[in-house]
This record gives structure tokens, C-alpha cells and sequence, in this order.
């Protein structure tokens, strides 16, 4: 467990925060304070989620005033399913649905980033060396070679893996749509490694820990690429929470000073972070596996909403563009930093 007088000073901040602000703004807090006796979290067991490991296994929920009861969901479109009728009341999944639930008119907002530059592209030796000696043109010479495109895997069309995968190909490498230039195959995360070994996939664009377990093989697999330089600072998961829980003022900013205390958590002890982890998302993520993705450069795990605004931005703009919204998202619909900014006051 964490250190109790750590976690009784983040809250006494927390307080010393409330303290400070106006009178409307204490009338607000008041205000917001109740009719939240309990609360649902949804999440899906994959590793950028690690913050809700960290707040489970070390007991830091139970700093929260609701009463908080997680709820497993198999894929990122069930928990989106859910949160947009109303069934849970905090959920962490990725920016882009997010954004598309905002846009549909869903009254919710960002509390805290997650994590940020979380993928890399794992390739066969053979791809991989076709990237390194030629570079963009790596694809057009494989299919001169295969007689196909490359067969590149990748969560569904409109997950954050996906919008930096089409990112990638069409604004990084500059050749065109996606699909004119790869085969895409939908293939959940825990069974990429799997499908690589197989030989049904050429490439990935994969989370950890799976690109960590991909690239454990006896050297048939190597990195290609990773996110964090083809879109910098780029987030992948967020806390997002339903109006009623913004508008409970005190109860949002103690999700907030959990999570803060998660990542502080994650840097101090990153092995026992990783073991929560793969306590959680089993799929054959051993404790090891999980400790070896730590050291990936995909493994970045934060609380600040704020460093994640402009890459955001620019995400939303792309993610209009390629039609997944009605119009760009803006940040101001998107993040509710309220809470952050009186935690960290």
C-alpha cells in the first residue's frame, strides 16, 4: 500500500485547494458534493489503463467518498456502448472515442490523461529491413515483391491505434489512404503476438505489453516504429466521466488526487505497478513480460490533461477529417481541468 501520510497530504492539498477558492466557488462545491453514493469505472484489461490497476491494488479508490465498483469490459466499442447510455459513470478508454461521444452531444469530460505515446509498430525481419533500407518507400516495393499490400493489424476503425495508424500512413509517410497502400486486419491486442507468429500479419501498430512480447521471439520480429515520433506527445487512454460526476465537485477532484497518487506510484514502483497489471489483464501477461514492457517507450503513463492539449488538437482535426466526427472536437468541450487545476493548486 502507499505510504498513508503520502496519501493524507494530497488530500489535505486537495482540501487547502477548496479553501481557496470564492465564495460561488465553495457554494459550487457544496453543491456538488452529494447524490453520488456510488460509482461505476469501466475499463478494458489492456496495459495504457494502468492507472485503474494502480488505483484497485493499492487500495486508492477507497480514498474516494463514493462507494466505487469497477466493471470489466471486454472491447473499447462495449464500453462506449455503456457510457453513452448512461450505465457507468467513469470510464477509461481512449481519447478518440471520447471525442466522438462529445461530438454526438454526450455531456462528459476529460479528468486526467492516462497515457501517451503508447504504440509501436512491430514488423517481420523482412518488412522491418524493407522500412530501414528504403523508408516510405518500403511499401510499394514489398507489394512489387509479395504481389500484395502489406497485412497490417490493428484495433477497429476508430480506436486511437487505429487513427495513429492511418496517421501514420497517410500524414507522416504521405502515401495516401490507409487502404490503397495496407491490408488492415482487425485483431484484438492479447491475440496480435499470436496472429505475427502465424503469418497472417506482416505488421502492427500494437500497445504494450504485446509489442514487448512480439519483439521476445527468436528475432523473426523487430521495431519498426514508434508513435511517440510519428505523432509526438499524442494521448492514448483518459479518465472520462459523465456530467454528474464533473458536477460533484469534491468527489471528481478525489478521482483526481487518486490518480495523481497512481502515477506517482507507477514511477516510484514500476515492477509492482506491471505485476497489478498483469494481475488484471492476464491473456498470458506474465509479471516479467509486464516489468520488460515498462522499460518500452511506449510505457509513458501521466495524470496532466494539460500536456495533452495540443497534440489533442491535432488529433481532433484529423479525426474530423477523416469523417470519424461531424466537426473538430474542441478542447473546451472536450477536458474538464477544473478538477486538476484545484488538486494541484
Amino acid at each position: 500500500m502507499l505510504d498513508q501520510r503520502r496519501r493524507t497530504v494530497l488530500k489535505r492539498g486537495t482540501a487547502v485547494a477548496s479553501l481557496g477558492l470564492s465564495t460561488a466557488g465553495c457554494l459550487d462545491s457544496l453543491a456538488g458534493s452529494g447524490g453520488l453514493e456510488s460509482l461505476s469505472v469501466a475499463y478494458v484489461p489492456i496495459y495504457p489503463n494502468m492507472h485503474h490497476y494502480v488505483m484497485s491494488e493499492e487500495g486508492l479508490y477507497d480514498d474516494v467518498s463514493a462507494d466505487v465498483t469497477p466493471e470489466r469490459f471486454a472491447s473499447g466499442p462495449d464500453v462506449v456502448k455503456a457510457f453513452a447510455g448512461d450505465e457507468i459513470d467513469v470510464a477509461f478508454f481512449g481519447i478518440t472515442p471520447a471525442m466522438v461521444l462529445v461530438d454526438r452531444g454526450k455531456a462528459a469530460g476529460v479528468l486526467t490523461v492516462n497515457s501517451c505515446e503508447g504504440f509501436r509498430v512491430m514488423g517481420t525481419s523482412a518488412f522491418a529491413t524493407l522500412c530501414d533500407e528504403h523508408g516510405r518507400d518500403a511499401f510499394s516495393r514489398f507489394e512489387s515483391r509479395e504481389g500484395r499490400k502489406p497485412r497490417i493489424g490493428a484495433a477497429p476503425d476508430g480506436s486511437v491505434p487505429d487513427v495513429v495508424l492511418r496517421y501514420w500512413i497517410e500524414r507522416d509517410l504521405d502515401l495516401g489512404e490507409l487502404d490503397s497502400v495496407v491490408s488492415k486486419s482487425t485483431v484484438p491486442p492479447a491475440r496480435t503476438p499470436q496472429a505475427m507468429a502465424s503469418g497472417d500479419l506482416d505488421a502492427t501498430m500494437i500497445q504494450e505489453p504485446y509489442a514487448t512480447a512480439i519483439g521476445d521471439g527468436d528475432g523473426d520480429f523487430q521495431s519498426v516504429a514508434w508513435s511517440g515520433d510519428v505523432f509526438p506527445d499524442h494521448p492514448v487512454t483518459v479518465m472520462f466521466a459523465q456530467e454528474r460526476v464533473l458536477e460533484a465537485t469534491d468527489l471528481s477532484r478525489e478521482l483526481v488526487s487518486a490518480h495523481l497518487e497512481a502515477t506517482e506510484f507507477i514511477r516510484e514502483n514500476p515492477e509492482t505497478a506491471a505485476e497489478h497489471a498483469s494481475a488484471v489483464i492476464g491473456s498470458g501477461t506474465s509479471d516479467e513480460r509486464a516489468a520488460a514492457a515498462m522499460e518500452s517507450k511506449a510505457a509513458n503513463f501521466y495524470s496532466d490533461p494539460h500536456r495533452i492539449t495540443d497534440p489533442t488538437e491535432r488529433i481532433a482535426e484529423y479525426v474530423a477529417d477523416v469523417g470519424n466526427t461531424d466537426a473538430v472536437v474542441s478542447t473546451e468541450e472536450l477536458f474538464h481541468f477544473d478538477a486538476y487545476d484545484a488538486v494541484r493548486e
